[in-house]
């Protein structure tokens, strides 16, 4: 496949951020998805967010499995580490990079065939497991780069662009993450870039398993009507629960006399996530009420977007596995390897 680069010459007007960077520099190689897929507004999601949060592009480790959505980490950071693995084993891959490098930050993007069907199993245990990442899914409900078949997150009867209709229920992705274990659970749109940055924002901050389910229409194969994952279907059934405000531990917290309530969460990494509640009854902080939400809404035709569910205090796999706080890959051979002394001790243990 040919990717066209960028530019490298840069306007010397151009906004840095505090770690001396533009927008640009988190940029990748120009898109080759179709015309207005909502894939390529998560990118500049991303590429927002991360220029928000002064990360340093070679601090981003990014994996991808296969599909429309993997291509996209082409698109964004194009000076991070990068890796695309085979068909749904982006999180296993991702958990032996983790485990080898802490210090990293671990982004993963996905599609709902990439993670609902042949990485639906792979995707259970990364949440299970707690592994410090943020779980990107680009949710359009269709295997695009197969001519627009209904993937496992279709909504049955929804009808393909053929006029088929979907005769399964819906795998989804959000409910199952909270089920599983993950400790932040978002679902977001990506014709809504308002909700989506800070999302993507609070998400990377959060020291545990993150996923964020994004409706991202196929614009080819799953945009026409009848689709339940359309522009227009989207827009006109999208219950937000909640807009949410990052705010580091450095900048200082304004007052803000929006209408509505507002909650403010405190993290241990002295970053704040300010919800305001658009519904007055909803706490993100109850998991069995956020799973019975996530059902009510999708029971009555709505999509439940916003912060589903946070655990203000998550454990990570390290914490679990009672790793060195040295990341892996740095500690020489004798601490890895401690020798057959050691080994001999371990299994008189276990007899």
């Amino acid at each position: 496949m040919t990717y066209i680069a960028k530019p490298k010459l840069h306007h010397p007007a151009l906004t840095h951020n505090a770690a001396g960077f533009t927008r640009r520099d988190y940029e990748g190689t120009i898109s080759t998805l179709c015309a207005g897929c909502g894939h390529d507004s998560i990118s500049a999601a991303i590429i927002h967010a991360c220029f928000e949060l002064n990360i340093e592009p070679h601090r981003v480790a990014k994996l991808s499995g296969i599909g429309c959505s993997s291509k996209s980490p082409t698109y964004f950071l194009g000076n991070s580490h990068g890796f695309n693995t085979v068909h749904g084993r982006m999180p296993s891959v991702l958990t032996g990079a983790n485990l080898a490098n802490r210090e990293l930050i671990y982004l993963g993007v996905s599609g709902d065939g990439d993670s609902a069907s042949i990485g639906l199993g792979q995707f259970a245990h990364v949440m299970r497991r707690g592994v410090n990442m943020v779980y990107v899914v680009m949710n359009n409900g269709v295997y695009g780069l197969t001519k627009g078949q209904f993937s496992a997150t279709a909504d049955r009867g929804s009808k393909s662009k053929k006029g088929a209709v979907n005769q399964d229920s819906a795998i989804d992705l959000a409910s199952l993450a909270i089920l599983m274990g993950a400790t932040f659970v978002a679902r977001s749109f990506s014709g809504d870039k308002t909700q989506l940055v800070p999302l993507i924002k609070a998400a990377i901050s959060h020291q545990g398993a993150a996923i964020l389910d994004v409706i991202s229409p196929c614009v080819a194969f799953n945009n026409h009507a009848g689709s339940t994952k359309s522009y227009d279907y989207i827009r006109e059934h999208n219950e937000a629960m909640n807009r949410l405000d990052f705010i580091t531990g450095q900048e200082p917290i304004t007052a803000d006399y929006a209408p509505g309530t507002v909650t403010d969460v405190l993290q241990h990494d002295g970053t704040t996530l300010r919800l305001r509640k658009l519904a007055e009854d909803y706490d993100p902080s109850d998991k069995a009420g956020a799973l019975a939400h996530i059902q009510e809404r999708a029971a009555a035709g709505e999509v439940a977007t916003g912060l589903l569910y946070l655990d203000p205090l998550p454990r990570d796999l390290h914490e679990g596995l009672n790793t060195v706080a040295a990341p892996l890959n740095s500690l020489p051979d004798e601490a890895l390897v401690p020798g057959r002394a050691a080994l001999v001790k371990i299994n008189a243990g276990l007899r």
